[in-house]
């Protein structure tokens, strides 16, 4: 064992992949105190660190696809996690070589130095309700893309449109007398509407059962004093969203949500544009879903929707309706106020 690092705190880092990892450790000079490259093997991991524990003041593991179980691991074994937010981690640019061995010791540099742009980590116990919620989200974005299709053959081949509550109807099958008599239509017509029928059962189902294990805490259940909002899209907000309050301003929040654009300048000149992907793609959906329910049913939310769309488009009204419902929620949550349509659109 290095004797030199006896008396010093120590910074690890993993460059996590998906059947391996780089394990690097430095001390507070920066100096290199071990690297490895390590299978994924929960033993073997702690095989490896059980030398330096006494030592590590933090271990940093990177917010890739499958960090719960190394993270939710070591936190078990009492070590202190800090999650990476790789979208705000830059590479010194003069660097000749890189590469993961340099990521893994990158890691540790930026947590030693206190400079470490952090995600959060979320509540073990949550997850899998939340995951369970962004599965449904995934099979009603499958299910629109069905629905959207057969619209699409129904408008060529027919010359008519079909709303989404009749091509989504249980009782009747409003698409099968479209298409009587024309064979390769009738199966095209009949696939997707099976499918889409299919998929509104699995997404009930999901429903179902997340309405069974979880509800929504006291400051959350001021969502559904929004027209438009239920417990499913409230849920969804509140398990993606976790404490409002690791978001200091509620700029950072609608920014989390995707809801605010970005675009640098100088000088009032565009000079380019950040990454439109920071943040939280099921936050950004379920306030897409909000805008669009909450244009139904509240007259404030469309009368504002009909005069930004008539100023610019439909999809940059959506946008901004969007962006003004995430502001909302910020302060419904903090606050536990109701919804007031009056003070968002005044």
């Amino acid at each position: 064992m290095n004797k030199v690092y006896n008396q010093k705190r120590l910074f690890g880092a993993f460059d996590l992949h998906s059947n391996n990892n780089h394990l690097a450790i430095i001390d507070r000079e920066d100096n290199r105190i071990y690297r490895k490259k390590l299978p994924n093997q929960p033993d073997v991991i702690l095989a490896e660190l059980e030398p330096y524990r006494v030592h590590l003041s933090g271990i940093v593991v990177e917010s890739t696809f499958n960090w719960y179980w190394l993270v939710d691991l070591l936190m078990d074994e009492g070590y202190r996690m800090h999650l990476a937010n790789p979208a705000g981690i830059q590479k010194y640019k003069g660097l000749k070589h890189a590469d993961d061995n340099h990521d893994a010791f990158w890691l540790a540099h930026l947590l030693r130095l206190g400079i470490l742009p952090e995600g959060f980590i979320y509540p073990k116990q949550e997850r899998p309700v939340r995951d369970l919620l962004r599965k449904r989200s995934h099979l009603v974005r499958l299910r629109t893309s069905l629905i959207n299709s057969l619209q699409d053959i129904i408008y060529r081949n027919c010359g008519c449109k079909m709303g989404v509550n009749s091509i989504k109807a249980v009782k009747e099958n409003k698409v099968e007398p479209l298409f009587d008599g024309q064979d390769d239509l009738a199966l095209s017509g009949a696939v997707s509407k099976e499918t889409i029928d299919y998929l509104g059962r699995q997404i009930r189902q999901v429903e179902n059962a997340v309405l069974d294990k979880v509800k929504l805490r006291e400051e959350y259940a001021k969502l559904l004093s929004i027209n438009g909002v239920g417990k499913i899209l409230a849920l969804t907000i509140m398990l993606e969203t976790g404490t409002i309050k690791r978001f200091p301003k509620v700029g950072n929040y609608a920014s989390y949500c995707r809801k605010v654009p970005s675009h640098w300048t100088s000088n009032v000149k565009k000079k380019g544009k950040g990454n439109d992907k920071n943040g939280n793609t099921y936050l950004a959906w379920a306030f897409s879903e909000a805008a669009e329910m909450t244009r139904r049913y509240d007259e404030h939310a469309r009368r504002f929707f009909n005069k930004k769309a008539a100023k610019t488009n439909r999809m940059v009204a959506h946008k901004a309706l969007a962006h003004k419902l995430s502001r909302a929620t910020y302060y419904i949550i903090r606050d536990r106020v109701d919804y007031d349509p009056l003070k968002l659109f005044a």
